[in-house]
């Protein structure tokens, strides 16, 4: 089973740079909230995730890739179950409670699923890419869990879906008659859509997704409403200035002590490590994210076929994307969208997930060709 690994490959520091986020991550969860049950609940997820992402990383990516389909159907039944067994919090329907201590989250598995169903129907129709049945043939297939996602409801992770299918049929290798033509459609539906969703009828956007769109077109009028909050963030990152206030610091005029942002284990994570680590933490945070995803593309260019290929350029678009959107919402340049920092965040869906991920890139990278058959590493 094992004979095609080149174990002398596998990209160690990947796996160790992810995990040394993870721990930094629980750092700052601890740090964020006044108890240790957070935190304790993620140690446990970590154990969890790390022995996931070493199975996975033993199993062969294109066995994986072989079982698309039962994949596609678990991804779709489990969104289908939020509805009859799902957890409702706040408006939301996300979450399948396991016991009285822990939930799942079914979006982030399926964000992984999608990987790996994009990049096999891309290693399938290879020849096929620019013939519009097949364009149109993955469009409408990623459309079934967009839109049982965006149901629940939760926009933000449907896009991260919709943004990875058009970066995956972006690097498939189409025509680029396409993407100049999906470009002129895009770019004016977009602001007649930004136009529309601010008129008084709009039935596009439910009435919250609206109220966190127009609190950043217009700060000055939701700063005490949608807005707070991350106008908190901007503050607590800001005040942390060069070097922090320092981990569980006990000041008053800390953001964090002073209950000015709520769960922030989760959504404004990087502002809680902005005030108490201050530039030079967030730095850190951004630079190993940066270097993640570039390892992951650079294993990508060098993998063995399509397969491995797409499914490394997936499992990045995704961690960039998220990486973007958590950080841009805590500056407050997005609106409030409720994506995780991936490693980072509090969510154990997210970080087993994320470690799925990482375990396929690991064995993509033991299945590397080599560079004029001498050894290639990075």
């Amino acid at each position: 089973m094992f004979r095609q690994y080149q174990f002398d490959r596998l990209d160690w520091l990947l796996a160790i740079l992810v995990i040394g986020i993870s721990i930094f991550g629980i750092v700052a969860i601890n740090s964020a909230t006044p108890h240790d049950t957070y935190a304790k609940k993620q140690i446990f997820g970590l154990v969890i995730a790390v022995i996931i992402m070493i199975i996975v990383a033993l199993v062969d990516y294109k066995f994986i890739g072989k079982c698309y389909i039962l994949l596609f159907i678990v991804g779709i039944l489990m969104l289908i179950s939020l509805k009859f067994i799902g957890k409702n919090v706040n408006g939301a329907t996300r979450w399948i409670p396991i016991g009285e201590s822990f939930t799942i989250q079914p979006t982030e598995f399926v964000k992984i699923i999608m990987v790996v169903f994009i990049a096999k129907y891309y290693d399938i129709f290879k020849e096929k890419v620019n013939h519009p049945l097949i364009i149109g043939g993955i469009i409408m297939i990623t459309v079934i869990p967009f839109y049982l996602i965006n149901n629940q409801p939760d926009l933000s992770s449907s896009l991260v879906i919709v943004f990875l299918l058009g970066i995956c049929i972006f690097v498939s290798g189409i025509n680029y008659k396409f993407i100049l033509t999906a470009i002129a459609i895009l770019i004016p539906l977009s602001v007649i859509g930004v136009w529309y969703v601010q008129q008084p009828n709009q039935g596009l956007l439910k009435d919250y997704q609206l109220t966190r769109i127009l609190s950043i077109l217009h700060p000055e009028e939701y700063k005490m409403a949608e807005y707070w909050q991350q106008a908190n963030s901007i503050m607590a990152i800001g005040s942390g200035q060069l070097d922090g206030k320092g981990l569980n610091n006990s000041e008053v005029s800390s953001v964090k002590n002073a209950n000015f942002i709520i769960e922030p284990q989760t959504d404004f994570i990087f502002a809680i490590i902005g005030e108490e680590l201050g530039f030079v933490g967030s730095s850190i945070v951004l630079f190993v994210m940066f270097i993640l995803v570039t390892k992951i593309l650079l294993i990508a260019k060098d993998a063995d076929d399509t397969l491995g290929k797409m499914m490394s350029i997936g499992v990045a678009t995704i961690l960039a994307f998220q990486t973007f959107i958590n950080v841009g919402v805590a500056i407050a340049i997005l609106p409030n969208t409720g994506i995780p920092l991936p490693f980072v965040s509090y969510g154990l869906s997210s970080l087993w997930s994320s470690y799925i991920g990482i375990g396929i890139i690991l064995n993509i990278s033991m299945q590397r060709k080599r560079v004029l058959g001498k050894r290639y590493s990075i």
